[in-house]
């Protein structure tokens, strides 16, 4: 198996910890061990009990810095996602083809939804997260932008990979970015399901492997579709 760059952020995560009066608290620390609690057990199953034992800060505490549980996990979402998205866009930014990038971007998921190399929670924080929509619209609302960021992201590479000449223009990018983000999000069912890296790299490999059948084949592309 070749060797994935999908690695953790390159520093340790910060632990909670009080200092000195019981009011004052390391508020990035505290905000990401509620990201780890959330990716773990999801907003609801997670207690306000459960975040202030995980947070080591008071209830009062909580509010006073966070506002209410929902302001909480959304600020927690914004967290996970500018401080784990390199883990799966990295090789794919830098990626010479439209199908190399699709490929690293399932493989590296892999890797990252099964615990990357700093043992992270299983499953994709983003792809798993829901809400129940009574009395949190703005939340659900929230979840859905995030996920629509990936797919934006995905099909923006596809369009330029038209514009470069590596797909053919005929390539329904919409349809596309949507399949591969489908794959990706039920690799994140599977990795909180138990499934290991080398399941989910099999599917990565499956899933591109009709690449040609979907965007054209190399002859097709360069005899015009012909």
């Amino acid at each position: 198996m070749q060797n994935y760059v999908a690695t953790c952020t390159g520093h340790s995560e910060p632990t909670p910890r009080l200092r000195g009066r019981p009011r004052e608290f390391d508020r990035v620390a505290a905000l990401a061990a509620a990201t780890r609690l959330f990716w773990i057990k999801g907003y609801e199953a997670t207690s306000i009990a459960d975040l202030t034992e995980t947070m080591g800060i008071g209830t009062k505490s909580l509010y006073a810095a966070f506002g209410s549980k929902d302001a909480l996990y959304a600020e927690a979402l914004k967290y996970y996602y500018t401080t784990y998205e390199g883990l799966v866009w990295t090789r794919f930014r830098k990626a010479s083809t439209a199908r190399e990038a699709a490929l690293v971007f399932l493989q590296d998921s892999a890797v990252a939804m099964t615990g990357g190399d700093c043992d992270l929670p299983h499953g994709c924080m983003a792809t798993l997260a829901s809400v129940g929509s009574e009395g949190h619209s703005e939340l659900g609302d929230l979840m859905r932008a995030t996920r629509a960021g990936g797919f934006d992201l995905l099909k923006a590479r596809f369009d330029r990979a038209i514009s470069d000449g590596d797909l053919m223009a005929t390539t329904d990018t919409t349809k596309l970015a949507r399949f591969i983000q489908t794959v990706q999000s039920g690799m994140a069912i599977r990795a909180r399901d138990g499934a290991d890296r080398a399941e989910l790299v099999a599917v990565a490999d499956i899933a591109l492997a009709g690449w040609d059948g979907i965007t054209g084949s190399i002859d097709d592309r360069m005899h015009g579709g012909a």
